[in-house]
């Protein structure tokens, strides 16, 4: 089993790294959340002034000025927030049902990820959530060694909030992973 937080090398460091780029993104919407209406616009300006020709503004306004708002935030970098939440992993999970922009089902957050092994492959089991009104709700996703091989189920939480969803796919055993697993490719 790895917990999201629980190594910063290895089979799960995307994920970590992901998990980091999630929490500032989070980060940078509740910034522009907390902005009056006037004042988002001179943002909106101001990225589209620093914005290289590639980059995809018109396509998701809303997520490209979260990521310049988070920019601009004091954030700390990866290896001190990965220790703090290492340290603190229940309080991240907290925050996420505090936010106004929580997880949603079209950007579900991963809350935790376990490594098995099914007929000599070796998949890792993320968690992914988020809020639905006043419950949260998930579904497993599936990802093999073998690159681009990602699985996953039906929604198969619904959870009072983001703990609670961790609290029951970590009471699941390996059986139960793998007959989610066996669901997923059928």
């Amino acid at each position: 089993m790895i917990a999201p937080f629980a190594e910063a090398a290895g089979p799960d460091a995307d994920g970590l790294r992901r998990a980091y780029a999630e929490y500032r993104l989070r980060q940078g919407r509740e910034l522009v959340f907390m902005l009056p209406p006037e004042a988002v616009r001179p943002l909106l300006r101001r990225l589209h002034r620093t914005a290289s020709p590639t980059d995809v503004i018109a396509d998701d306004p809303l997520t490209a000025l979260a990521e310049y708002c988070a920019a601009l935030l004091p954030l700390p970098p990866f290896e001190v927030w990965l220790e703090d939440a290492r340290e603190n992993p229940d309080a991240y999970l907290e925050s996420l049902d505090r936010v106004a922009s929580a997880p949603t089902a079209s950007s579900p957050a991963t809350l935790e990820a376990r490594c098995f092994r099914r007929a000599g492959t070796e998949w890792v089991a993320r968690l992914r959530a988020f809020r639905d009104e006043d419950v949260w709700r998930g579904f497993i996703s599936f990802e093999a060694d073998e690159p681009d091989v990602v699985q996953r189920t039906a929604l198969v939480f619904c959870e009072d909030g983001p703990r609670e969803v961790r609290d029951r796919f970590l009471s699941f055993e390996l059986a139960a992973l793998e007959s989610f697993l066996h669901s997923a490719t059928a």
